[in-house]
């Protein structure tokens, strides 16, 4: 038999298999070689690698930590960055009391006559971390007799008529001791109106001399009082014992506010007397929270 050949369309014979292998294998690009295989580091060097990569992540981690402690911890926290106490004490946050259904703050438009209607007891200025409260004056009601007898002898008995006078309603009071023997009590004494505080409080500074406290017969006004904080609408007032100071220095302040009198007396024993910054914070607290 005979092999039979199909013509292409020329009219050439086509050409042998082995031919067209050969011709397609010679027109065909040659592919670009395979890279040749980098050399391999020696193990020392791996090894030093390693070890200054391990050291990086360990030194970034504690940069890290570093920073969130830092960003996280109060100024004074951190070592070297410390700043020292002014003499501030730390109170504890305040809040305004609740209000009698229906009844407006006393500086709000609906309370011209400025009428504290909030419990006078809650409107009191709490004791600060670390203070022991005084027993006797705990936060509660009072006597008038118990407030005037933060005043010198001499004067109680014109000052308990004017006090009879003025009609007071409610007195508060709260004191405490610090541990470095500073004594703070706070007095809250509420009138009828507005008018009967103001005219109080102009009877204890009449004609431009005060009234003087127990411990300290003779007081000057606290030059380094601004009265920064204090509320509008209201007055504050803060006198120091003059010089020679008794067994104990005493600061005391006032806050009229509407209808109420606020005093506030410090007083320290020893060679160390009362710091001013706690005296002002407790005064400008005070006012705040009568306010």
């Amino acid at each position: 038999m005979t092999e039979q050949t199909t013509a292409t369309p020329d009219g050439t014979e086509p050409a042998e298999p082995s031919v067209l292998a050969e011709a397609t294998s010679a027109q065909s690009p040659e592919p670009f070689p395979a890279p040749a295989p980098a050399p391999k580091p020696p193990r020392r060097v791996l090894r030093a690698v390693a070890r200054w990569t391990a050291a990086a992540l360990v030194l970034g981690g504690l940069g890290a930590g570093t920073a969130f402690g830092i960003t996280s911890m109060e100024r004074t926290d951190v070592p070297g960055l410390a700043t020292e106490s002014d003499g501030r004490w730390d109170y504890p946050e305040l809040s305004l009391p609740a209000l009698p259904a229906g009844s407006p703050r006393p500086y709000s438009d609906g309370n011209v006559a400025e009428i504290h209607h909030a419990d006078l007891r809650r409107l009191l200025l709490p004791a600060p971390a670390g203070a022991v409260v005084d027993k006797k004056l705990d936060g509660g009601w009072v006597s008038t007799e118990q407030y005037l007898s933060e005043y010198a002898k001499s004067s109680r008995s014109d000052l308990a008529q004017t006090l009879k006078d003025s009609a007071p309603r409610h007195v508060a009071a709260r004191g405490w001791a610090m541990p470095d023997g500073t004594s703070t009590r706070i007095y809250l004494v509420r009138f009828n109106s507005t008018a009967f505080a103001q005219a109080f409080m102009d009877s204890i500074v009449s004609s431009g001399s005060e009234v003087p406290l127990v411990g300290a017969p003779e007081t000057v006004l606290d030059e380094g009082w601004s009265g920064a904080g204090k509320v509008a609408g209201t007055a504050s007032y803060a006198y120091d014992e003059a010089k020679p100071y008794g067994e104990a220095r005493v600061r005391h302040g006032y806050v009229v506010a509407g209808d109420t009198l606020a005093l506030v007396v410090q007083s320290r024993k020893g060679e160390e007397s009362t710091r001013s910054v706690p005296f002002h914070q407790t005064v400008i607290l005070q006012n705040q929270l009568l306010g």
